[in-house]
């Protein structure tokens, strides 16, 4: 497979796209805005501004519309922002890897999309209750929650595994985008005498983006992700036509019946997919800051439920490709002289250049509202500690900014295999994420005790302690109970066996039963105290969901799918007399 897009050519689309994009996000600031014509800049590249309490102050205004953008976004902006936000450059590489693999095919395509847009379903269920919830002190993120439900050490917990799953998804970004331009400009990305060219483009994007959220903050990521959404759908479209119609690509009803299957492999990868995604998106606090940017609650739902729908068909898109490219190939495919993860790209060699720079400029859309969504998302972590102290937390976000990105570029030139590292991530979050979410239940019931900080931390580290079991059960490859996190169990793929899916099933379910077990054990041991934060500070007693404060309250669940989705002020005032009332706020 050899492409030959001239280096001058691929530059040139890779700065004129970051370029316009960075142009965006500097127009969608108030500091540039108001100089544009009205109409324009109310339609395209402005978020209105929330209203805020009396008596604070401009720098705090500020700085919470440049992290959080707080009530700004209607439907629209959130369903764009969160299908160019969650699919990145990796996503030529994730279903394609399903469809022109035959044994998993139809059930392991179908299995990565779905499994893609879950969160999105995920977040339309619990999002108003934590945004209700955490609405008093400001959250920007669920380290917020994680803080106000049980203290300062369960944040740490939280944001440890945030910051580790955001920082490898940037990292597979990187790597993505810079294989993608090293492929199509005819270079071995294999090869280590082609690392200094990758590595330019990954420092190309990372200094864009990390301009353009460093000065517009979270609403220019927003403002962005609508036109990024919008180049995607395009573009695809247009692909999507060039590769149908293209002779070469042409494929016969029994050649396409080879490559698309139902089996029993493809149903146990879709299932681990399930658990392993919903599990990791629950971190990613790129997702939980739209939910504080939606308007109100029925648009925030709205947002997520179409934008879970363009994620679904655009990862269909790319495995139904690639189960296209196996069926017009099968023998090459199976003699290992073409990789299933480059699927796409056997298709698209044939079209001439004009298209291969159409890709380039799709791709790098992928990659670009990826990366600004998750520098901004790493900038919301300890915002709220730093607005309460008084600090100005936009230079320290910028200065962490710049830290965080410098290890993410040198990490990519490593070339991990990308779903690869997902999976190294998603199984940490697998371990955590249950600890964090039962922190919804605040009143006992039943048997099942509100979980107190010490039981969310036990069933945390009891998650980890299930992985290594199952290292030490699996044999581990002989590579040390540690690695097993990087679930090289043999199988056809990284995702795929029942090793793997045993391990990602049993490992929530064993934090599940020690949260419950060790917060039913410690309520009855320390009574009352035990409601508390493992670790008091007065600096946090105005603002906490656990203890004497709400332990023991009468909440509404969230109602998932019963509440009416433009119905907003009934639920924010029943919500709001129950906590006033019963929860003594």
């Amino acid at each position: 497979m050899t492409f030959s897009v001239a280096d001058g050519a691929a530059y040139a689309v890779l700065y004129a796209v970051l370029g316009v994009f960075t142009v965006l996000a500097l127009l969608s600031s108030d500091n540039f805005n108001k100089f544009l014509p009205s109409t324009f800049c109310r339609k395209c590249l402005s978020l209105h501004h929330s209203d805020h309490a009396d008596g604070e102050s401009d720098e705090v205004k500020e700085a919470d519309y440049f992290l959080a953008a707080r009530n700004s976004s209607g439907a629209f902006a959130i369903a764009m922002s969160f299908f160019a936000s969650g699919m990145g450059a990796w996503v030529v590489y994730g279903t394609t890897e399903m469809g022109a693999t035959p044994q998993l095919s139809w059930l392991g395509v179908l299995g990565y999309s779905g499994a893609s847009a879950f969160p999105a379903i995920i977040i339309c269920c619990i999002g108003p209750r934590v945004r209700t919830l955490t609405e008093h002190g400001k959250a920007f993120s669920t380290t917020d929650f994680s803080r106000m439900r049980y203290g300062r050490i369960m944040q740490l917990f939280v944001a440890i595994v945030s910051v580790f799953y955001m920082f490898i998804y940037i990292v597979a970004e990187m790597t993505s985008i810079s294989n993608v331009y090293g492929l199509l400009t005819g270079r071995d990305v294999f090869s280590t005498t082609t690392i200094s060219y990758t590595q330019s483009i990954a420092i190309s994007i990372a200094t864009f983006t990390i301009f353009y959220v460093t000065m517009a903050g979270l609403p220019a990521s927003i403002v962005t992700d609508k036109f990024q959404a919008m180049i995607m759908a395009i573009l695809v479209v247009l692909l999507t036509i060039a590769v149908s119609v293209y002779p070469e690509n042409h494929v016969s009803k029994d050649e396409f019946a080879l490559a698309s299957n139902w089996t029993a492999d493809g149903a146990t990868a879709a299932v681990t997919l399930f658990i392993a995604i919903a599990s990791a998106e629950m971190f990613n606090q790129a997702n939980w800051q739209r939910v504080w940017a939606a308007e109100s609650i029925p648009a925030m739902r709205k947002g997520f439920f179409l934008g879970a729908f363009l994620v679904f068909l655009l990862m269909m898109f790319f495995g139904i490709i690639a189960m296209i490219a196996y069926a017009n190939d099968p023998e090459a495919y199976n003699m290992g002289d073409k990789f299933a993860y480059l699927a796409f790209f056997d298709l698209l060699m044939p079209l001439g250049n004009g298209w291969h720079v159409i890709t380039l400029i799709l791709v790098t859309a992928l990659a670009a509202s990826s990366i600004d969504s998750l520098q901004n998302a790493l900038t919301c972590i300890f915002s709220n500690d730093l607005v309460r102290i008084g600090w100005n937390p936009v230079w320290i976000t910028r200065i962490l900014l710049v830290v965080i990105n410098i290890p993410a570029i040198i990490m990519s030139t490593r070339r991990f295999d990308v779903i690869g590292l997902f999976l190294v991530a998603d199984l940490v979050c697998a371990t955590s994420v249950f600890p964090l979410l039962l922190g919804l239940q605040l009143k006992d019931w039943k048997c099942f005790t509100a979980p107190t900080e010490l039981g969310a931390i036990t069933g945390c580290l009891s998650g980890v302690a299930a992985v290594l079991v199952n290292g030490a059960v699996n044999g581990e490859q002989g590579l040390g109970v540690f690695n097993y996190f990087e679930l090289q169990n043999g199988a056809i793929c990284s995702l795929c066996g029942s090793k793997t899916l045993i391990t990602f099933v049993i490992t929530p379910i064993v934090s599940i039963v020690f949260t419950y077990t060790t917060s039913w054990i410690d309520v009855r041991s320390r009574g009352d105290r035990a409601r508390q934060p493992l670790i008091p500070i007065p600096f946090d007693s105005d603002d906490t969901l656990g203890g004497g404060q709400l332990a023991g309250a009468d909440l509404k669940d969230s109602n998932c799918g019963k509440d009416n989705f433009d119905d907003e002020s009934s639920e924010r005032e029943e919500d709001g007399a129950d906590m006033q009332g019963d929860l003594a706020l």
